[in-house]
């Protein structure tokens, strides 16, 4: 299994130590990386995940995928015959509180079955509530209620890249439970891609937002999707139109962020989608462009982690999540960049600050968070990003 890469990025300058916020070695942790005028990153993967943290997901997870309410229903209705209870509507992803949250809290058990301890005491709870969920009848379900929604719009795009994400997660997991799961949820998978097709070269300029509807995150996922699913078409147009929205973008204004109810960095989210399209040297000369301020001192404090002053506020709390994304970018710069870039140590020191932020604020206190962050710690924590 793959040790927390997050953990790992270790820095090292000429005649330089690390910044003092950086933490520590642990003794699982091995540093290799060789001191030399530039700056190398330590990427070995020696161990596990780490099982406490793993347990901490997942129960989050558990006990919200089949929890029906509080739930918010955010669809457009044509009449009274097709309200319905959350069950009725998603009887696959109706817990969780909304549908994309339900969507990625099974991911969640999904990526950490996959890549957790084998012996853990919650797998067996995790398999047989995904058994209960990934049926055949209940996709029907789910398929039936894709169709009846405005045509198209529904969840797009964050929702529908989850889907993708869980899809894709099945995809490259060499177990037959994980080929079962899949069988069962591919009539939606093929819905849901073909009503992204004809959307992409439509969306006349890029969704610049902190939030939900921000496109460059999703077309991450979805091209992540694409390579792993082999569909060359899908891929092909998340390429082009990210070419057409991002390659001439310069000067993010990244003092900006966060917004006030952001979870997705603008700016951060948009270099960890272009680092997934151009070479490291194309993507070297746009970031400098597109962020020319990120230093070469190897300091944390240029990007300050987000803020959260009442985490039982359903949009307050989104910034904890914000930490998180943040962090998975941040990493996913920095090894994108060509080895013995001088931003390098900048970037890992800022994304060590984001991600102790960010991992420590998920816990079970309000479900205003707890439905959702743990899929955001999931994420940064097995480093499903650079896969």
């Amino acid at each position: 299994m793959r040790k927390l890469i997050s953990s790992l990025l270790l820095l090292s300058l000429a005649g330089c130590s690390a910044p003092e916020d950086t933490p520590p070695v642990t003794e699982t942790e091995t540093t290799t990386s060789t001191i030399t005028e530039h700056v190398t990153v330590d990427l070995s993967y020696p161990g596990d995940i780490d099982p406490a943290l793993a347990e901490r997901f997942s129960r989050l997870a558990l006990d919200c995928v089949h929890r029906e309410y509080p739930n918010k229903i955010s669809r457009t209705y044509a009449g009274d015959e097709q309200i319905g209870s959350p069950r009725d509507l998603f009887p696959v992803f109706y817990g969780c509180f909304d549908w994309h949250s339900s969507v990625h809290g099974h991911w969640l058990l999904v990526r950490l079955l996959r890549t957790g301890p084998k012996d853990a005491s919650w797998r067996d709870e995790a398999i047989a509530k995904l058994n209960k969920s990934f049926t055949s009848e209940n996709v029907a379900g789910e398929v039936a209620s894709f169709a009846q929604v405005t045509p198209g719009s529904w969840e797009r795009p964050y929702g529908l890249a989850w889907f993708l994400q869980l899809t894709a997660e099945l995809r490259e997991w060499d177990d037959p439970q994980a080929k079962t799961w899949l069988d069962a949820l591919e009539p939606l998978e093929k819905d849901i891609v073909a009503s992204l097709k004809p959307w992409m070269p439509k969306l006349a300029y890029p969704i610049r937002l902190g939030t939900h509807n921000q496109s460059a995150f999703a077309f991450g996922l979805m091209l992540d999707w694409a390579r792993v699913a082999g569909d060359t078409e899908m891929e092909r147009l998340i390429v082009e139109r990210s070419l057409y929205f991002h390659k001439d973008d310069v000067n993010c204004p990244l003092a900006y962020e966060p917004s006030g109810e952001d979870f997705l960095s603008p700016c951060l989210m948009e270099a960890d989608l272009m680092r997934r399209i151009l070479s490291p040297s194309e993507f070297a000369d746009w970031f400098g462009k597109f962020m020319p301020n990120v230093p070469t001192d190897g300091s944390s404090d240029w990007l300050a982690p987000g803020i959260v002053k009442d985490a039982s506020d359903g949009k307050l709390v989104h910034l904890d999540g914000v930490n998180s994304s943040r962090a998975w970018n941040l990493y996913n710069i920095a090894r994108a960049l060509p080895e013995g870039d001088r931003r390098i140590p900048a970037l890992v020191a800022a994304a060590h600050k984001h991600r102790e932020t960010g991992v420590a604020a998920v816990s079970d206190e309000h479900y205003s968070g707890s439905h959702w962050l743990a899929s955001f710690a999931t994420y940064l924590m097995t480093d499903r990003g650079w896969e």
